[in-house]
């Protein structure tokens, strides 16, 4: 949660200025930084798709994924606060949210509210499973299975409806403001 307040911080305050002709709007980059996402989010989102595994064939987790069992807590929360923005859908999603928050209209209370809501809505994926085990006692270790390999199973359909649907916001978000 830390590296990525931080990731979103740096980019709302760096895009939420407006452009050197004193148009106090967003800056003119930050239209153009959502074009470029929108088109790396279709076309990572096609490549999610050309790569899902085939009907029948079950799909395989990466090596780095399966040597997360056996990290300790220590190694676990480095790895996370890396993965958290090195990963580039991550630091991709990221920015982009960023980028939409910067270039809002809304007021510096309103881009801070925004972006603290962004922050904990991307953890819900690491806060819910935390709070499952924390609260869920002995059941969690089931339950949390289920999910890891219900996620695993669907990640590619997952994966890419996220980067299709937030691909196609981005352009058309960036094609209005450029064109407007």
């Amino acid at each position: 949660m830390v590296s990525l307040a931080v990731l979103v911080t740096v980019v709302v305050l760096a895009g939420s200025g407006g452009d050197a002709s004193g148009d106090d709007g967003p800056a003119s980059w930050t239209l153009w930084l959502k074009l470029g996402l929108g088109v790396l989010f279709l076309l990572m989102g096609g490549k999610q798709w050309k790569d899902r595994p085939r009907e029948g064939h079950p799909a395989e987790p990466p090596g780095w994924m399966k040597a997360i069992d056996t990290f300790t807590p220590g190694k676990s929360t480095g790895f996370a606060a890396v993965l958290a923005v090195a990963n580039p859908k991550n630091l991709a999603l990221a920015v982009g949210g960023a980028v939409s928050i910067a270039a809002s209209t809304a007021s510096t209370g309103g881009k801070t509210v925004a972006a603290v809501l962004m922050v904990l809505i991307a953890s819900l994926c690491t806060l819910l499973p935390l709070g499952v085990y924390l609260l869920g006692g002995q059941k969690s270790a089931t339950v949390l299975g289920e999910w890891k390999a219900w996620m695993a199973a669907h990640n590619a359909a997952i994966m890419t409806t996220v980067l299709i649907v937030l691909g196609a916001k981005y352009v058309g978000d960036a094609v209005s403001g450029l064109a407007g």
